[in-house]
């Protein structure tokens, strides 16, 4: 087995390393407003549950060259934004709204999603998701060498009819996508279950 170590590393070279060990990983697709009402989408996969009490996600979003992402800046300017679980039915849509465009010209418009009002945040959301939170901003710190770290408290979950029953989501109704390294995605395979040791 190699031994590395990522201080050797450039940071494309620790990227490349981590994406493709650190895998399936879930994708956000967030929405957020600008102070001047543009709606902006876009994907993220550096995502996770952060707490269930009260609950709450986190994002990882590397600034560009020039600084801050949109969507970083809109969410510590606002402190609201929705996140929606990327599915087989979206994800192309999702994946159109990677796309590097102006501040002012929105990729909802772009992908021909449908924006939805959401009931506790001012952040529309889309339709096309099965499930999507809104969340609030609770905490925002800046890591390493241009990462913005956000921590959102969910304060509303809307979920797909059919999929949700008995406080269970279906994994194969939800069809959620991962992402694995370069233009790979996974869908949901084989589900297989483990008593945990008593």
């Amino acid at each position: 087995m190699r031994s590395i170590d990522p201080s050797q590393y450039s940071e494309r070279e620790n990227y490349k390393f981590l994406i493709g060990s650190v895998i399936p990983r879930p994708i956000a697709f967030v929405t957020t407003l600008s102070e001047e009402g543009v709606l902006n989408g876009a994907p993220f996969s550096f995502f996770n549950i952060v707490s269930s009490n009260p609950p709450m996600i986190s994002l990882a979003i590397q600034q560009k060259a020039d600084g801050r992402k949109d969507t970083a800046k809109n969410i510590l300017k606002m402190k609201e934004f929705v996140v929606h679980v990327v599915d087989e039915s979206n994800v192309e849509k999702v994946n159109d709204t990677a796309a590097s465009l102006p501040s002012h010209e929105s990729e909802i418009a772009l992908a021909s999603f449908t924006p939805v009002d959401s009931v506790k945040v001012a952040v529309p959301g889309v339709k096309e998701a099965k499930v999507r939170l809104e969340c609030t901003l609770e905490r925002a710190l800046e890591l390493g060498e241009g990462t913005d770290f956000i921590i959102g408290k969910v304060v509303r979950y809307h979920v797909a009819n059919g999929i949700f029953e008995d406080g269970k989501i279906d994994p194969r109704g939800l069809a959620a996508v991962s992402r694995l390294a370069g233009t790979n995605y996974s869908k949901i395979g084989e589900i297989f279950s483990l008593e945990r040791p008593k």
